[in-house]
């Protein structure tokens, strides 16, 4: 069975087209509803978010050190420290905990 690449990448443009196209043809007046402002104003972070989760886990070699990570940095962002701090902690803890699970048998 052959299939036509051309028929996937067109169904693949008319669909990135219509999920641009659609909101600016739709959506004319300004939007006035506080929920759906607030919707969409956590529609970026949220993405990022399930993009980046995931990933954070399965980046080391032990998930353990990869979720001990995701701890120690949601604790600095919630504390103040900046992305590049935050970072830092993050890869440190890495770092150490690839170090010692195996000594603990994790």
């Amino acid at each position: 069975m052959k299939h036509n690449i051309y028929i996937y990448i067109l169904i693949m443009a008319a669909v990135s087209y219509l999920i641009r196209v659609l909101p600016l043809t739709l959506i004319r007046k300004p939007i006035q509803s506080r929920f759906l402002k607030s919707f969409l104003y956590y529609v970026p972070y949220v993405t990022l978010s399930v993009m980046t989760f995931p990933a954070i886990l399965d980046a080391t070699e032990n998930p353990v050190a990869g979720l001990c990570a995701l701890l120690v940095g949601v604790v600095a962002a919630f504390a103040g420290a900046g992305l590049l701090k935050v970072a830092i902690a993050c890869c440190g803890v890495v770092f150490l905990a690839e170090w010692i699970l195996p000594l603990l048998g994790l």
